[in-house]
């Protein structure tokens, strides 16, 4: 496929992730207030999308606590700056396995395995214009730590977000997780204008260089919208690389903590580098109502209201 450049850029922040960052760097929220406070923060620098994980508020440990989704959605929604609202449906399909001579039992301290219903409870109270649905199963990072989305899981939670007019970013890993994400809108459970993130260098994921990111790009079907994100000192490398490929840019402390070595950044300033980039490359940067149109969604008035 030839490299058509997009020039009308919409910029995705991750502002927090459920990664252990929470004590690597002061500037990674933990409170609803602090994570809606940095998402606004965000969006004021740039960012049309905002993508948010919850934390414990005294742990910083990664929650599904539907009162700190709610909370965090009304703090983003009452805020004098719109942006769109994307909140994880990732949380409740980890297994953590015992030894490798003893695998079973599970490791019941790390494992959060819950059903379809209940991982989507917080997307069907908060009624975001768009979330993630993780489409694959996948070693992740650690030794015996497995992301895990079944068939029979995806259709079922791709077919709730569907029902809800709730609209999934679909999380790509490997090429695999494109082909399922491919089948679920032949058999009608997701629309045909689809909406991908592909997520390239994560341990174990499709490693980010440039041959497995094309490859990636050239699985999305020409219909669909993409962005693309990796982690580190790769982040603002793969903001040139989506936009000269045709796609979207994802940035945050999710996927980076740092502006440059040694130098640890805040979501705004991740964002106003990303704009930098695309704007000096001759791209504009487009805001959320723009987004909205492109993708289909309807903005949603504030819980309380």
């Amino acid at each position: 496929m030839p490299l058509a450049m997009n020039r009308d850029v919409f910029v995705t922040c991750a502002i927090t992730g459920s990664g252990g960052t929470q004590d690597k760097s002061p500037h990674v929220p933990r409170s609803p207030e602090q994570i809606a406070n940095s998402a606004i923060d965000a969006a004021k620098a740039g960012a049309a999308v905002v993508h948010c994980h919850v934390r414990d508020p005294e742990t910083g440990a990664p929650s599904r606590d539907l009162g700190l989704y709610r909370e965090v959605t009304d703090r983003i929604r009452d805020a004098e700056v719109d942006v769109v609202l994307n909140l994880t449906a990732g949380m409740g399909g980890d297994i953590v396995f015992g030894s490798t001579e003893s695998p079973l039992p599970v490791n019941e301290a790390g494992t959060d395995m819950i059903g379809a219903t209940e991982r989507m409870a917080h997307i069907a109270e908060c009624l975001p214009e768009i979330c993630t649905l993780d489409c694959g199963t996948m070693n992740f990072a650690e030794a015996d730590y497995v992301m895990t989305n079944t068939p029979g899981m995806l259709r079922a939670m791709g077919q709730m977000m569907t029902d809800l007019g709730v609209k999934p970013e679909i999380e790509a890993f490997d090429t695999g997780h494109l082909w399922f994400a491919k089948q679920l809108v032949k058999e009608g459970i997701l629309e045909n204008n689809a909406l991908v993130q592909l997520c390239m260098g994560v341990p174990w994921g499709a490693p980010n260089d440039i041959n497995t990111f094309m490859a990636m790009v050239n699985n999305v079907p020409s219909d669909w919208t993409w962005s693309a994100f990796s982690l580190g000192r790769d982040q603002m490398p793969y903001v040139a690389q989506s936009v000269l490929a045709g796609g979207n840019v994802r940035v945050g402390l999710e996927d980076n903590l740092f502006l440059e070595k040694g130098v640890l950044a805040t979501n705004a300033q991740l964002v106003e580098r990303a704009v930098t980039i695309i704007e000096n490359m001759g791209a504009k940067v487009i805001g959320p109502d723009a987004v909205r149109e492109k993708l289909g969604l309807t903005k949603r008035a504030p819980i309380s209201k």
